[in-house]
């Protein structure tokens, strides 16, 4: 009996024990999985815990999510193919819903089979080494603290890479007497009412978490980027600056000249692709991008087919780019996919990396990998999906976000699986100020 080991129980992780679920159902003969994850439920990120630091067994806490977080992406983009949202909450739903949404509709597709008992919470891998052409796998029980040993055919990570952040230091941080913290740990805007808030980054967390300050009330938010601005129409109040070279007592200067009093400020730098667990030999090293090295398809090990990794890139798709890559690891693994010789691998990982690498905007970017994404669909059986429809509505979603940053999230589309129109919310994200379910989904 062939035994497949996966590491993960969010998003990526489901979408494997998904698959091999599915082929089951079609009547073939699945491998033995065992699945672990560290936390005590499944899902992954979208698991909000008010824990920042440590969990109570002394392992760093991987949830980066924060209250009042909602999809800054039409949920259109990142429908299953297999389960789609009018299903699960039998009737179309508005395009950008809140993460407990978004986790409901993400756990809704695995609770009706019995996915559930494959998977060992509360334990954390701690060492993954290839011995004698099988993986062994150690692994800590965090409850009882006791340390197990298991031997698989196959491993599977799919562990994220937005759990470890990456943090820098800035000349006069030690002496800075307000809140330095970096997005991870950002739990509630609230507590920054009437603060001046400093964001460090550029990307989609600064983004955000800028906004998300803003919105419950921020007095000023200032964003300094490195490289380049996002450029968007800031609304009063908030504004976007280069690059911070300093703190001297509670003020940040830039090096634009920008001087910004600052009670809080907030790291938004990013995270790191951080596998301690696994060994040197078979450890992906990259910063997070498009198309990592070392993996054929985006998924297996090129110097060990054996090994898979999941949602490794950085993402535009999340959701079905995952269950694609899932599907095709599960028909690696059953056998249905061979892989090719390792010339072959070279040579189509050099001509994905150096598309890659010729990218130049937003747009080419969602060309890309909805390109990548299509070329896993179509060598596994995974439901019919409409990735041209996907590839469209994120060119608009970007085209609404230039237009108002405030506003994006207030357009609707259409479902890529059904092709349902997503109603208009009740109230704009502006105004929005309750995240929960209920809230969201009452007419």
């Amino acid at each position: 009996m062939t035994k497949v080991a996966i590491i993960g129980a969010g998003p990526c992780g489901l979408s494997a024990l998904r698959s091999f679920e599915q082929a089951e159902k079609n009547g073939e003969k699945i491998p033995e999985i065992v699945c672990f994850d560290k936390q005590e439920d499944w899902g992954g990120l979208w698991n909000y815990s008010w824990r920042t630091g440590s969990d109570q067994y002394g392992d760093p806490v991987p949830n980066s999510m924060y209250r009042y977080l909602w999809s800054n992406g039409p949920k259109e983009c990142l429908e299953f193919a297999d389960y789609s949202f009018d299903e699960h909450f039998g009737k179309p739903i508005p395009s950008f819903p809140p993460r407990a949404v978004l986790y409901d509709y993400i756990l809704g597709r695995v609770k009706k089979g019995n996915i559930k008992s494959k998977i060992k919470f509360n334990t954390s891998v701690t060492n993954v080494s290839y011995v004698n052409s099988n993986f062994e796998v150690t692994y800590r029980d965090k409850k009882n603290d006791k340390i197990s040993k298991d031997i698989f055919d196959y491993v599977i990570v799919s562990t994220g890479h937005f759990s470890v952040p990456f943090i820098p230091e800035y000349p006069g941080m030690k002496s800075f007497p307000g809140r330095i913290m970096h997005s991870h740990d950002f739990r509630d805007a609230e507590e920054f009412r009437g603060k001046n808030v400093v964001v460090l980054g550029s990307s989609y967390s600064a983004e955000d978490v800028a906004l998300q300050c803003h919105k419950y009330g921020a007095k000023s938010v200032t964003i300094g980027y490195r490289h380049n601005p996002m450029g968007f129409k800031w609304p009063k109040g908030m504004k976007e600056v280069f690059h911070l070279d300093r703190l001297e007592g509670n003020k940040a200067i830039f090096k634009d000249g920008h001087v910004q009093e600052a009670d809080a400020v907030i790291l938004c730098t990013g995270y790191l692709h951080h596998f301690p667990f696994i060994s040197e030999d078979l450890k992906l090293k990259t910063g997070n991008r498009l198309y990592p090295p070392m993996l054929y398809k985006g998924v297996v090990w090129q110097n060990n087919h054996k090994l898979m990794y999941l949602g490794m890139q950085d993402q535009f798709h999340t959701f079905n780019m995952f269950d694609c890559q899932a599907w095709f690891a599960r028909d690696v693994i059953m056998g249905k996919i061979k892989v090719p010789n390792d010339s072959e691998i070279e040579k189509d990982i050099n001509k994905w990396v150096s598309m890659e690498e010729k990218l130049e905007n937003p747009e080419q970017m969602i060309d890309f990998q909805t390109e990548y994404t299509k070329e896993l669909h179509d060598l596994s059986d995974y439901p019919k999906i409409n990735f041209e429809l996907i590839r469209k509505t994120f060119k608009e979603w970007e085209h609404h976000k230039v237009e108002n940053i405030m506003t994006y999230r207030n357009k609707s589309f259409a479902s890529p699986v059904t092709g349902s129109v997503g109603p208009i919310h009740h109230t704009p994200w502006e105004e929005a100020m309750d995240d929960s379910l209920k809230t969201f989904l009452n007419k």
